[in-house]
């Protein structure tokens, strides 16, 4: 024992002398062992840090208070709430109400629910447009005692100070930035003479985009209704909810538990309680869970899919760690193979070999711990802000978990202990004259692996992609994926040789580089091996980032082409006005082209589209028969039907949704209509200029014609419907061109005014569709409002921006991380490979080579490995990417299959689960890691000719 001790102790100090020694090989070394700590521990920080423990979560919501009281809009009636309060709905069916109308008119009484001797603070929220220095800007308005003790938390004071007094206010920094305001300096609402001094500037943690103000209760909103109000002009509804502290009767601080939810549920009132949040009840005391069916985001579909991505990004973690350290060991062995053949020569056994080379991972492994823990915390701090302006909100706290970066250190030591083994071994097996001597020997190529290594990419591809698509388990994904990727590692020498057929096509340095690297795969594949694994990871997050992407998007509803605007007049007397209004947003935003569109009037031309006056008509669409969607015929709903008819009509196009889009279904335009809304058909614009009307949705359109229907009386119209009657009104039968594989954005039919005219119908100006030159600026949006605010008539002014994409913490901190590890991982790898080929350099400054010369071929020796290892680490990336979408895919079409069949789906579109491959990353990484590596290399090769020892002493 004693003996065992001090032999592991003497090569533990040669393994410290050994590494200080040689300080750029332990440099190097070192690196690789601590960067993918530095990601590990940065993306744990971060990811702890990001997420807001349930205390943080209440702070945002409802400040200090105990729970925030707020108006369902159920109209009154009872509702049913999640314990969380972001999903409820009203506990019974919709009824007329014969005190107020319309149910939905009815306002909930939040004082019901709040109990005696609570401690209560209003925050009531509208919306305003106001006057900046560019013109007017659209604000969230909240009318909030800020500095009570019960909104502490809620808002974050950045500079100045929270208004006081009537006629001070507050605003968010993003406000400032975009209305070219600051504090000191003084905002007028539209429609009021009244200037507020801007006292301060704040920020919400979880929504710093957020254009507000903040003003005194009762200061704002309230006095602005009124001033709009005398004006004519339409007052912004505002909501009020409430924060309430509870104490009992000794003034001592209660909570607001489950069943006090539940009894302001029964007032149409929602709660978010602190007490409830911290301690929810189960799920079966939920009477939602109960009355309804699950959401996605609630069903196990979605928590297996998270526990399958989680498992495999964590286990693919701890390959590539493994991975990235095993180059390192290998190379540095082989540079101190003199000193482990002193060892042997001086009666050491192979046992002692071993020894030293196990010693050296584990003293370099315990740097590395040190080292990468420390960088990881640094790069967090460091990237947090960036992090936070990406995601749009703030950290809860600078989260460190001391046993978790503890296990992540032990993890750096671990892994150098088990990557020095197996150069640990294959020194052990080295005579001591070849070690002494410098010859490595000539050792035949290892048949068995590439077959082993073969079986396993085919094993472990089945494996991960069985698991995904059958459900048997993350662990099975995670594991076949794992395994797939220690094939392509397994196979990295035979793939390094079919490389090398490419060298006789190559120029003269990079022929010589591929050669070597042939030749010397001993010393090729760890470094290939080491860039595969850091690319394979980038990959990997890559191609699931840009799957989610691409799904997020296709689901995004647009109501119009992205670049495209729609201007429309609220009033519809005020079409009078629409052709200054018309040219003001032309002068003000990028216009490319403007279409002018007109609407049909039966009538009187001040007639809105859906007035109730029995003098205003309407135009209708005919569907011609057989056209009817059988689950929209009267009497019928989606319960009369079986699950594999409703499945089957969901496909019907008879039966298809309309798009969103502007009320007029016929509208009057000409082939400017079809620019702005980005139609490509060539025979439609063709059909428009010729005098043909376009019809965008097949369900009007019968034998290539349409049918119209003039109604002057919508009263005897909608009564006939109800007997089942013919409706009378005027029908008119006009040929029209089908538009097939466009959207038609909300028109059915277009009618160039020649038909219209000839169809006897009138029209007058109801809207514009520009398209634009380029996305608008914030200013030039300002503007644009504020000249429309000078027309008498209300107006909108809409602009589709397109998806804007959507991002969460976990996928930003693990693509920015697996970049970071990509980079210098490729760069320490080609490193170490250029260091064990100093002797072939130093054999060309012999000969008498030029500097260039040397320069060029360890360029083109790290840039080959980096090549290598980017096209093998690309192909390995894909695969887990690729399995876990497939896991998404099963999970949530099976959702849907018994969402359909429980007759819930209510027309919930199929979900749609895309594998995207990302061409633009991959390209990236194929050009930018090899000649980086090249460059690197270039840089750092010595120019003069100095020549150096046979072997290193």
């Amino acid at each position: 024992m004693n003996a065992w001790y001090h032999s592991w102790i003497a090569a533990i100090r040669i393994a410290r002398r050994d590494a200080w020694r040689s300080k750029g090989r332990s440099a190097l070394v070192l690196a690789m062992l601590a960067l993918p700590i530095i990601g590990v521990s940065a993306a744990d920080l971060t990811l702890r840090s990001a997420e807001l423990s349930t205390t943080q979560r209440m702070d945002r919501l409802i400040g200090a208070a105990d729970v925030r009281l707020s108006d369902s809009h159920a109209g009154g009636r009872p509702v049913l709430q999640a314990p969380d309060g972001t999903w409820y709905q009203p506990a019974t069916e919709d009824t007329e109400d014969t005190e107020g109308g319309f149910s939905g008119e009815v306002r909930a009484d939040l004082r019901k629910a709040v109990p005696a001797g609570a401690q209560v603070l209003a925050d009531t929220q509208g919306s305003a447009k106001v006057r900046t220095r560019y013109g007017l800007l659209d604000t969230i308005v909240h009318e909030i005692d800020a500095g009570h003790p019960l909104a502490a938390g809620l808002v974050v004071l950045d500079r100045g100070r929270y208004p006081a007094v009537a006629g001070e206010v507050a605003a968010t920094t993003r406000f400032l930035e975009e209305s070219g305001l600051y504090v000191g300096s003084r905002v007028v609402p539209r429609g009021s003479d009244r200037a507020y001094l801007i006292t301060g500037a704040y920020e919400l943690p979880d929504t710093l985009s957020e254009l507000g103000l903040i003003a005194p209760p009762g200061t704002f909103l309230a006095p602005l209704a009124k001033e709009l109000a005398a004006a004519g002009l339409g007052a912004p509804e505002a909501a009020t909810s409430l924060l309430v502290r509870l104490r009992d009767a000794d003034g001592r601080r209660e909570g607001f538990t489950w069943n006090m939810v539940e009894e302001a549920n029964t007032h149409s009132v929602l709660a978010v309680s602190r007490a409830v949040a911290l301690d929810p009840p189960d799920e079966a005391d939920v009477p939602l869970y109960r009355a309804t069916s699950d959401t996605y985001e609630r069903s196990p579909a979605f928590e297996t899919t998270t526990a399958v991505t989680a498992a495999t990004v964590v286990g693919l973690a701890l390959l590539e760690v493994c991975l990235l350290a095993g180059p390192a060991f290998a190379v540095g062995a082989r540079r101190s193979r003199r000193r482990l053949g002193l060892v042997g020569a001086n009666g050491g056994e192979r046992r002692h070999i071993r020894a030293v080379v196990l010693s050296g991972g584990l003293v370099l492994g315990a740097v590395a711990a040190v080292v990468g823990t420390a960088l990881g915390v640094a790069l967090t701090l460091l990237c947090r802000p960036l992090l936070e302006h990406a995601l749009g909100a703030r950290f809860g706290s600078f989260d460190v978990r001391p046993l978790e970066l503890l296990g992540i250190a032990l993890l750096a030591v671990l892994t150098g202990l088990l990557a020095a083994v197996v150069p640990a071994v294959a020194a052990s097996r080295q005579s001591v004259l070849s070690s002494l001597t410098g010859r490595r020997g000539i050792r035949k190529a290892n048949r068995v692996l590439p077959v082993i290594g073969f079986v396993a990419v085919l094993g472990g591809a089945a494996i991960a992609l069985f698991g995904s698509v059958s459900g048997s388990g993350f662990m099975v994904v995670a594991g076949g994926s794992a395994l797939a990727e220690l094939g392509v590692v397994a196979l990295v020498p035979t793939l390094v040789g079919l490389f090398g057929r490419l060298g006789r096509v190559l120029p003269l340095s990079p022929r010589l580089a591929l050669r070597d690297a042939v030749r010397n795969r001993g010393r090729t594949a760890p470094a290939v091996a080491a860039v595969l694994a850091a690319v394979a990871g980038s990959v990997a997050v890559a191609t699931y980032q840009e799957s989610r992407e691409t799904q997020v998007r296709q689901e995004y509803r647009a109501q119009l082409p992205a670049g495209s605007a729609r201007l429309s007049l609220d009033d519809s007397a005020g079409f009078r006005e629409l052709p200054a209004a018309r040219a003001a947003v032309t002068r003000e935003l990028p216009v490319a082209v403007r279409a002018d569109v007109s609407r049909i009037v039966i009538g009187r031309s001040d007639c809105e589209e859906f007035s109730a006056d029995p003098a205003c008509g309407r135009l209708e669409l005919v569907v011609p028969p057989g056209n009817n969607c059988p689950m929209w015929e009267d009497g019928k709903d989606s319960g009369d039907f079986t699950p594999a008819q409703r499945e089957r009509f969901s496909r019907d196009w008879r039966c298809l949704a309309s798009a969103y889009g502007p009320a007029e279904q016929v509208a009057v335009a000409d082939e400017r209509l079809l620019t702005a809304l980005a139609v490509t058909d060539p025979a439609a614009r063709a059909a428009l200029r010729e005098g043909t009307p376009v019809a965008f949705d097949r369900r009007y359109v019968k034998d290539g014609r349409v049918t119209l229907l003039a109604i002057s009386d919508p009263a005897a119209a909608d009564k006939a419907a109800e007997e089942g009657r013919e409706v009378p009104g005027v029908r008119r039968t006009l040929p029209v061109h089908l538009v097939s594989g466009d959207r038609g954005w909300g028109f059915k039919v277009v009618l160039p005014p020649d038909a219209a005219k000839k169809a006897g119908l009138a029209a007058i100006p109801s809207s514009t569709y520009l398209a634009l030159d380029g996305s608008p600026t914030s200013e030039q949006r300002q503007r644009a409002d504020a000249a429309l605010d000078t027309m008498s008539a209300g107006s909108s002014l809409y602009i589709e921006d397109g998806y804007q994409g959507s991002a969460t913490i976990m996928l930003l901190a693990l693509s920015l991380f697996a970049g970071v590890i990509t980079i210098g991982a490729a760069g320490i790898a080609t490193g170490l490979s250029q260091a064990d080929t100093e002797a072939d350099l130093r054999t060309l400054a012999a000969v008498g080579a030029a500097p260039r010369v040397r320069r060029t071929l360890s360029a083109f020796q790290c840039g080959v490995v980096a090549a290598m290892g980017v096209l093998l680490g690309s192909a390995a990336g894909i695969l887990p990417a690729v399995a876990l979408r497939l896991t998404e895919r099963r999970q949530q079409a099976g959702w849907y299959a018994d969402l359909v069949k429980s007759g819930f789906a209510n027309g919930t579109a199929e979900p749609v689960v895309p594998i995207v491959v990302p061409w633009v990353t991959l390209a990236g990484l194929l050009v930018a890691v090899p000649v980086g590596a090249a460059l690197l290399a270039a840089l750092v090769t010595r120019s003069n000719g100095a020549l150096g020892r046979r072997a290193a002493t």
